[in-house]
């Protein structure tokens, strides 16, 4: 006879990850408080949040979300750059067999432009004063945690 505790499911169970997301400020826009009131929100929900900082080339953008094993990549945009932007990280995350990263964009982007992101491949636009409980909740119900 052992003194040893029987295995029950949740000590069988492997440890659940947290869904990743990679916060970044692609181009020259230096305006960044929104993508950090974002990615704390992200964080305090219990999602693990990598923020790039400023000036992000869509190949840095790419190579951190690779790096990272992110599971989302959240875009702030604020300088009209937002289409070309968005094309070159879709286009590269294809390239890199990575399509089941999610891609959301939040900033300035004119309405006519939304459903051309979307046709791109951008899971979901965010405009100023969307709420951080709603970009929680879309992330949660379409990037299950691993």
């Amino acid at each position: 006879m052992t003194n040893a505790e029987p295995e029950t499911p949740t000590t069988q169970a492997r440890p659940r990850r947290n869904v990743r997301v990679v916060i970044a400020k692609p181009g020259l826009d230096g305006h960044d408080r929104g993508a950090k009131v974002v990615a704390r929100a992200l964080r305090d929900a219990g999602m693990e949040v990598i923020y790039t900082g400023l000036r992000q080339s869509p190949e840095q953008i790419v190579a951190a979300a690779a790096q990272e094993d992110a599971d989302v990549i959240g875009l702030s945009i604020l300088s009209g750059a937002h289409l070309p932007i968005c094309k070159r990280i879709l286009d590269l995350l294809a390239e890199k067999g990575m399509t089941q990263v999610k891609v959301f964009v939040g900033g300035i982007i004119p309405a006519q432009d939304i459903p051309e992101l979307k046709k791109l491949g951008v899971a979901e636009v965010f405009l100023p004063g969307a709420s951080t409980q709603d970009i929680i909740r879309l992330i949660e119900t379409t990037v299950p945690a691993r």
